[in-house]
């Protein structure tokens, strides 16, 4: 990877990082393709932390996921489009992140969302 560093996709409470190799790739060029930094604030889970924000999903869990700062709007429009075109197709925005992960290849569907 060229825009990040393994430690940013490691998980709050324990530490381990278990990342989706093609996850981490289509992300970097995501970056590159946004031409702005991403700023991780949650990548690899582990199923105790997973649970402990109150998630049921799985793909922070299986590495397939991250969640950016984005608090701007032209900062979220630049980060959206590096993601759309990088190939990603299942996002959700909140307020102060955007969600970003890649678990089509496991049933499911194109989505966007908002928090």
């Amino acid at each position: 990877m060229r825009n990040f560093e393994m430690s940013e996709f490691a998980c709050h409470c324990c530490g381990k990082i278990v990342m989706d190799e093609t996850f981490l790739e289509k992300l970097d060029r995501a970056r590159e393709l946004a031409g702005t930094p991403f700023k991780i604030v949650s990548g690899y889970r582990c199923q105790a932390h997973n649970i402990a924000v109150g998630s049921t999903s799985k793909n922070h869990v299986h590495g397939k996921a991250a969640d950016i700062a984005a608090t701007v709007g032209p900062q979220r429009g630049m980060i959206l489009r590096g993601l759309v075109k990088a190939g990603f197709k299942r996002i959700g925005i909140g307020k102060q992140f955007i969600h970003v992960d890649d678990m089509t290849t496991e049933g499911s569907p194109e989505s966007c969302w908002l928090y």
